[in-house]
């Protein structure tokens, strides 16, 4: 196993004869400013904030983005050694470290190249431009007769630089100005953006050197479990600490309010013992009959109504005489993220400080949350970041890192917790139930005149993006104690022009598990709903469901035609009306389209879905994907790729499989039996059109192929059946229950 020291920035720089390049665009400012390397800030507008060059000519950059395991460190390496002019073998990466990275915010919402990129863009830039300038004083030549490659910068006579030579033991005293960016490179000039350069993580996870947050040890440590409470909000009443002494090293029992843990010398006595230890608990009940959630769902308070789309006056279009009124329900299961490795975490108080090590996806905010749980000072808490096994989303790395924390405290020792599945299934936030209705109005030349929809969502806390955390919880100690999720209302509102839209986010009081983000969220739900709303009215009025959304885009936004245009040709889309139900055999064939402008404002996604429906069984299988996709300028079109793989892979597995288990105390669904997800021979053929804009700002590629597979799935069933499904998942009982209906 491995270890990984924890150092400080000064470490890395002493050690490395590193640079910290730092940035002023004021007109006054020096070139260089002499004095030995010391702590850097952390500021955004600081460019030390993001970049290191050792005396080597090693650019390291300091992301406060992390790779989640879809290739980001490859992407943000790219930008930097391209705007540089270094090699990527000179390039490394320091991630998710709130001691040694800026808090570039939360790794979510397909942001990381869009905001962190762009960031550090600017950064490599300004200290290209920097350096430059520093070597035309010193050549005496002009900056722009200055030619620059793999880190030597030469003049025209042939003398050159290093940028490790040119830095030595300076420091830059330059910040970037916000309102005056830095000019980057031209796409045009670009050596590795827009290429498929190879991922920087494979080689070691292939040959099994890579360091997962499961394999992170430390010297010393000790290994923890919680004991959760058998119903969600149980009281502890009693422990039998004699029932676990016979297992050998145990170290401490620890109870803290309704927090129960045991901390032992290896990780299997602390298990025996997690499992063997007798404690009472009261009842609870809390949780709705799941066979009546939705009933539940649209029976919670409503806190607020958040208008999201609104022309025209729907009321007075619905309400006309000689139109087509259709209504439309539909909903989408609770969901748990699924990592498929549990999450771990280690922790350990030294001389009052808390060192955290997790997967979280938001160390910056983690500190904030364990500062607040042991009422420490922020900056006596640090948070690194060491890949899991993904999440997509506020999954249970963070709340697997207070178990470490409160273990590690009680002990004094560092503490390794490890989650169980049944820890992972069923103590991880989860993605909420939606219900959406959908009305519409159509007259009878086939246009439509009124689209209205109600979107029954949890609130969200004002300002609030962070999940309450269960050890705190249950301990008692200070915490969040709100709903969180923000953003969920996206893509309510609807890409199309028709002449009466009313779209509103019905933000719900309550909902029964912490909520949380998983891939794509709100989105995804969003989408599902409203896409599959526009192919029900494309065939009702029997039109080609491209040729029906077409008719509806707003003719300037001409890269969403392009993207329909261009899934359509890919697939070699069949123009007709849909359904095709071809009821012939037991095995029904069908194709379905789905559309999205992600949050409509960026990345455009259009795919088409090929399925086969078994009849007899009831059973989807989802055969073969066609996206085109345009996120503006690409970074690396292979891990574009692997985005979208991940995207529609999770996703199909999300629509026909995945739905969290309850009865009115805890998840029940605690395995894989129980909580099926999609399995290698299940999945589809995927097939891409990479819409590259080198000349337009690279937008995010983490979520939005996801927010359309639902639709184009449920669109293609449609097609083979004739049947309408609107309650996901797609499980083979709802369908035969469809058809046979």
């Amino acid at each position: 196993m491995n270890t990984q020291p924890s150092l400080s920035r000064r470490e890395i720089l002493v050690g490395g004869g590193a640079l910290i390049v730092a940035f002023s665009l004021l007109p006054d400012a020096p070139s260089f400013a002499q004095g030995a390397v010391g702590p850097k800030p952390l500021a955004l507008t600081e460019v030390d904030s993001y970049l290191s060059i050792n005396v080597d000519g090693i650019a390291t950059i300091y992301s406060g983005k992390v790779d989640l395991g879809t290739g980001i460190c490859t992407a943000l390496a790219q930008i930097a050694a391209d705007e540089l002019d270094l090699p990527m073998r000179s390039v490394k990466i320091v991630q998710g470290d709130t001691d040694l990275t800026p808090n570039q915010g939360t790794t979510w919402g397909s942001l990381s190249i869009q905001i962190g990129g762009a960031q550090i863009r600017q950064a490599a830039a300004a200290a290209r431009r920097a350096l430059v300038d520093e070597a035309a004083l010193k050549l005496g030549a002009k900056p722009e007769d200055l030619r620059v490659a793999d880190g030597v910068i030469k003049a025209p006579n042939g003398e050159a630089l290093t940028y490790g030579a040119l830095i030595g033991g300076k420091n830059f005293s330059i910040t970037l100005d916000p309102k005056k960016p830095v000019p980057t490179k031209n796409p045009k000039d670009f050596a590795l953006v827009g290429k498929p350069v190879p991922r920087l993580d494979i080689p070691d996870k292939v040959t099994g050197r890579f360091t997962y947050i499961q394999d992170f040890r430390l010297p010393g440590m000790l290994h923890g479990r919680a004991v959760r409470p058998p119903a969600i909000g149980a009281t502890l009443e009693t422990v039998n600490e004699d029932s676990v002494k016979d297992i050998p090293g145990i170290v401490k029992i620890v109870r803290e309010g309704n927090f129960l843990g045991v901390v032992a010398t290896s990780e299997w006595a602390a298990i025996k013992a997690a499992l063997a230890l007798e404690a009472k608990w009261s009842n609870w009940e809390g949780l709705p009959d799941q066979a009546k959630l939705f009933d539940h769902v649209r029976e919670t308070k409503i806190v607020a109504d958040e208008v999201t789309g609104h022309v025209g006056d729907t009321a007075a279009a619905l309400a006309q005489t000689g139109v087509t009124r259709v209504n439309a329900i539909y909903d989408f299961a609770i969901n748990t993220h699924g990592s498929i490795g549990p999450s771990c975490a280690v922790a350990e108080f030294r001389e009052g400080k808390l060192t955290s090590w997790s997967a979280s996806q938001a160390t910056h905010n983690l500190r904030t949350q364990l500062a607040k749980m042991f009422t420490l000072p922020v900056e006596d808490v640090r948070c690194i970041y060491i890949e899991g096994s993904g999440c997509y989303g506020r999954n249970g790395h963070e709340d697997a890192a207070a178990d470490a924390a409160l273990l590690a405290r009680s002990v004094g020792k560092p503490v390794r917790v490890q989650w169980s599945r049944a820890d992972e299934h069923g103590w991880d936030p989860k993605g909420p139930p939606t219900l959406i209705d959908l009305r519409a109005a159509m007259d009878g030349a086939g246009e439509i005149t009124a689209w209205e929809s109600e979107f029954f969502i949890p609130q969200q806390t004002p300002k609030g993006f962070l999940v309450p955390m269960v050890a705190a919880t249950l301990a008692g100690l200070p915490f969040d104690n709100h709903i969180a999720p923000g953003n969920i209302f996206q893509n309510s509102n609807i890409p199309y022009k028709f002449a009466s839209i009313q779209t509103t986010c019905r933000r719900l009081e309550t909902t029964p598990f912490r909520p949380s983000w998983i891939r794509s969220p709100g989105r995804m739900q969003n989408t599902y709903a409203n896409e599959c709303f526009i192919d029900e009215l494309a065939a009702l009025a029997k039109v080609d469901p491209i040729a029906f959304r077409l008719k509806y885009l707003d003719p300037a936004d001409a890269r969403g035609i392009e993207t329909l245009n261009r899934v359509a040709a890919l697939a070699r889309w069949d123009s007709r009306a849909s359904p095709k139900n071809d009821r012939r055999s037991d095995i029904l064939v069908g194709r379905g389209v789905a559309y999205c402008k992600y949050e409509l404002v960026r990345t455009y996604v259009a795919a088409v879905a090929e399925v086969e429906v078994n009849a007899a069984t009831g059973a989807i299988r989802v055969k073969k994907f066609f996206v085109a996709h345009d996120c503006g300028q690409i970074i690396n079109p292979d891990g574009l790729k692997n985005q979208i793989d991940g995207n529609i892979i999770q996703t199909v597995s999300r629509t026909i499989k995945e739905e969290v288990k309850f009865n009115r105390s805890m998840v029940t669904s605690l395995d894989w039996k129980s909580y099926p997800i999609l399995t290698f021979p299940e999945v589809p053929e995927i097939v891409y059109d990479l819409i590259d804009r080198p000349n337009e700002p690279p937008w995010g590629a983490g979520e939005p192929a996801a927010a359309v597979v639902p639709s184009a799935i449920s669109n293609a069933v449609f097609d083979a059946t004739g049947v309408r499904l609107r309650s996901i998942p797609y499980t083979p009982d709802k369908v035969k229950a469809a058809l046979g209906a």
